[in-house]
């Protein structure tokens, strides 16, 4: 496609993005979460700043954004003892909501962007939810320049870029103070130089950033290392690199569970069964028997609830059987990529039970494009051999 198609194409989606960002700024979600990341970003800029007025300071601004912030929820029923009350009680309590906070520094990446933006003169809920926005930008950029590589043709790549980015799991994400768009920005990014650049190193420092953005990412990483190093020679990668790459990882997700204050089973007690009002100084000991009940009563409704189903019809459709009954390489690596996917959100869901779709918007969109590009390429075999 010719140059002019190009600019035409890039300035369509930049504008089509300008608008988008401005809908985000003006219709922020002030989800739960966000209360604890401005603690937070004031707790890294005020180290000497007491718990109370961090708390007043915090409280003060979302309820002149929102004023239903710190209310009693009875809406709905509990689905962990005491989540209807929990907010309203951290609202009302500075030293409950210091040890709330202990549950998000698990993020550093993510809360040291906050409070450079905080740094830069936004205030503290803003500071929290622009990279988010940003990140979006970012991804659908991303997006297209992915899809223009493979596809060959702009208006296409476009159209499907504006599409997916209609995904109603990113556009959740982007409305939300949290992680989930700036680990899949890190994620999208470290593929690209892994597929497209066929860079090791820059994959694994954005490999390192998502961990650091979101700990639980090391599973998927792990995984696709032991991918890459069985089809290491499709990429040119050498195998010592590959285990170097696995000891950054591991010891990237090391140091943060290091300064991780709170244990996994607590947190799964605070998140599913009992809220801890003092997840630390206070908690409830682990019972197997109630983490068991948790997980059954929630695998059926939490799947068909998320994607995953939908995109496996897709991947069992786009896949050809023939050419992996033939052991073609490349089919077996798409194949061996999906099921990394899905095996990581099954690990993942054992240790917490909930598949939220703005958490595994990261997934989604590396199913989604992968499909794509698999669809794209045994289009491409068949217009040779006709």
């Amino acid at each position: 496609m010719s140059t002019i198609g190009k600019n035409i194409a890039v300035f369509l989606l930049s504008v089509y993005l300008c608008i988008m960002s401005y809908y985000f700024y003006t219709h922020q979600y002030y989800n739960a979460d966000i209360e604890a990341y401005m603690g937070l970003v004031y707790k890294y800029n005020f180290p000497d700043m007491k718990i109370e007025e961090i708390h007043k300071k915090v409280y003060d601004e979302l309820k002149s954004k929102d004023p239903e912030t710190g209310k009693s929820d009875l809406s709905h029923k509990e689905e962990a003892t005491g989540e209807n009350t929990y907010y309203q009680i951290l609202s009302e309590n500075p030293k409950a909501y210091e040890e709330e906070l202990n549950l998000f520094t698990v993020k550093p990446l993510y809360n040291f962007v906050n409070s450079i933006f905080f740094r830069l003169g936004f205030d503290a809920s803003t500071s929290t939810f622009l990279i988010t926005i940003i990140s979006y930008v970012l991804i659908v950029a991303l997006i297209f320049i992915f899809l223009s590589d493979i596809l060959k043709n702009h208006y296409l790549a476009l159209i499907l870029t504006i599409l997916i980015s209609l995904f109603k799991p990113l556009l959740d994400t982007s409305r939300h103070a949290t992680p989930d768009g700036l680990s899949t920005l890190i994620l999208l990014l470290s593929f690209y130089f892994a597929v497209v650049k066929k860079n090791l190193w820059m994959a694994v420092l954005f490999g390192v950033l998502c961990i650091l953005t979101r700990p639980e990412y090391f599973i998927f990483y792990s995984l696709l290392l032991i991918l890459l190093y069985i089809f290491r020679s499709d990429f040119s990668f050498k195998a010592k690199n590959i285990v170097v790459s696995f000891i950054l990882f591991a010891f990237t997700f090391g140091i943060i569970q290091y300064f991780n204050q709170i244990p996994w089973s607590v947190l799964f007690m605070n998140q599913f069964t009992k809220v801890q009002l003092y997840p630390i100084s206070n908690p409830d000991s682990f019972n197997f028997h109630e983490y068991l009940a948790c997980i059954k009563s929630k695998v059926l409704f939490e799947l068909n609830t998320s994607y995953f189903p939908l995109l496996l019809i897709f991947i069992i459709i786009i896949l050809d059987y023939k050419m992996l009954k033939k052991k073609d390489r490349k089919s077996l690596m798409y194949l061996g990529l999906f099921v990394a996917v899905y095996f990581t959100v099954l690990i993942r869901f054992f240790m917490f039970p909930s598949l939220v779709n703005r958490m595994m918007v990261g997934f989604y969109l590396i199913i989604i494009l992968a499909l794509i590009a698999r669809q794209n390429s045994k289009s491409q075999i068949m217009r040779k051999t006709a």
